[in-house]
């Protein structure tokens, strides 16, 4: 049989009821909002996934020569915005070993665990002598102050990835991340959740 997907309080064409009864230009305004979230999200994962390989001090201005492309389309003060918020996040201390050296961007995991098949992209990952570490990039502008006001879907994520790594690191652990980029904050994934 056919399983309802919609979820609760969304309309059957996905958008949030109070989207459904708003006017076209209230729904045009929302989707063109979506939509810069989007390409924001895009550039700060890139940035994320390409600073690393410079050296510390060439990142800042490498970040800024990127963001000001003009394909971009970008005023002064978004530009500021994101190379502040992708600066913090390399500044960050719990997340040097996933800039360091042997660290990975967007690195593919795929594996089976309890009979159910799991692949997809990991943001960053290391592999150290004492335990792996995974981090999931979230650009999320307001994100949640508590690990108790993570998205299901965003733990279910980080859940799979963890379950996949933690069958090829045996017996090291594995910790996971998920990493605001808009506060630049990194909450630590309890593997109870």
């Amino acid at each position: 049989g056919l399983v309802d997907r919609r979820v609760p309080g969304r309309s059957a064409g996905g958008e949030p009821a109070s989207l459904a009864a708003a006017s076209p230009r209230q729904r045009a305004a929302a989707s063109a909002g979506r939509a810069a979230a989007r390409a924001r999200g895009t550039l700060v994962h890139a940035l994320l996934q390409h600073l690393p390989g410079l050296d510390a001090a060439e990142r800042e201005a490498a970040a800024r020569r990127y963001l000001a492309l003009p394909a971009h389309g970008l005023d002064d003060a978004a530009q500021d915005d994101i190379a502040g918020q992708v600066m913090s996040v390399l500044a960050h201390p719990a997340l040097a070993p996933l800039f360091g050296p042997g660290s990975r961007a967007e690195a593919p995991i795929a594996g089976v665990v309890g009979g159910v098949e799991i692949g997809g992209v990991v943001d960053r990952l290391a592999i150290l002598p004492d335990r792996a570490l995974i981090a999931d990039y979230k650009t999320d502008r307001a994100p949640p102050a508590t690990v108790d006001g993570i998205p299901v879907a965003y733990l279910g994520q980080v859940a799979a990835y963890a379950a996949v790594l933690r069958k090829i690191v045996a017996p090291r652990p594995v910790e996971a991340l998920l990493v605001w980029t808009a506060t630049g904050a990194v909450m630590p994934v309890p593997e109870a959740l």
